[in-house]
């Protein structure tokens, strides 16, 4: 138990980043596009206060974690006027793509932190299963600086992953919405509105068949891009030995 709390602890900070960051850089892109809703309402900060949602940022995801479940979570959605960019189609689409992009560059960068301070001995060889328990030391102690970043590097993927998602309102609906012809957009953007709705359906269906389609669509991908990332972390600790 104590374990699982740590983990949490570990966990949940990296998350409210990530996701921080996945917001932010929603409203960066709109901006960038032509839309500055999100910069007129005050979200283009990193202030994690104005992106938190107590049940999304915190109690799900904390509950997921000592559960032993896969983590994520979601903040309050950044403010996006389609009509306000200057070519709403492809601007969605771009704006949709930041969030994801943001948590696979964040991931980059926390692969390079713990190639960089990864204790001599201490390699993963691309092993996405490596860090399943908490990393420890040659003497049994914990590795707590390897541990966060690990993780840091993990929830990143996966909130970026599962974002991409055709599934809405995720991003990577957004992105679907724009590649679909016109005849065909208008009844995929009214999806949108119910498009909670259709993942809590999903998620009960897992329960009432037994199946598990998000660890079935999403963990393959995850534990690639995982191998990816901690083969960079590991080529970067070999370069400073």
């Amino acid at each position: 138990m104590t374990e699982t709390f740590a983990l949490a602890l570990v966990l949940i900070p990296a998350l409210v980043i990530a996701i921080v960051f996945h917001e932010v850089a929603h409203g960066y892109a709109a901006k960038l596009l032509g839309d500055p809703t999100a910069s007129e309402r005050g979200r283009l900060t990193l202030n994690p206060l104005r992106h938190v949602d107590p049940v999304g940022t915190l109690l799900v995801p904390g509950a997921l974690a000592l559960l032993g479940g896969p983590v994520f979570g979601w903040a309050k959605p950044v403010p996006v006027n389609k009509w306000r960019l200057d070519n709403p189609r492809f601007g969605m689409m771009a704006v949709a793509a930041a969030g994801p992009g943001s948590n696979f560059v964040l991931a980059g960068l926390g692969a390079v932190l713990l190639g960089l301070t990864m204790p001599v001995g201490i390699g993963f060889g691309g092993d996405s299963e490596a860090g399943a328990a908490l990393l420890v030391g040659q003497s049994g102690e914990p590795l707590w600086l390897a541990t966060g970043l690990f993780y840091f590097i993990l929830v990143n993927i996966f909130l970026g992953l599962f974002n991409l998602l055709p599934i809405p309102p995720f991003d990577g609906s957004h992105i679907v919405g724009g590649l679909l012809p016109a005849r065909l957009r208008a009844g995929w953007e009214r999806l949108q509105g119910i498009g909670m709705v259709l993942l809590v359906g999903l998620i009960a269906a897992s329960w009432v068949f037994g199946t598990s389609w998000l660890g079935e669509v999403l963990m393959p991908p995850v534990g690639y891009a995982m191998g990816f990332y901690l083969a960079l972390a590991d080529s970067i600790a070999a370069l400073i030995a």
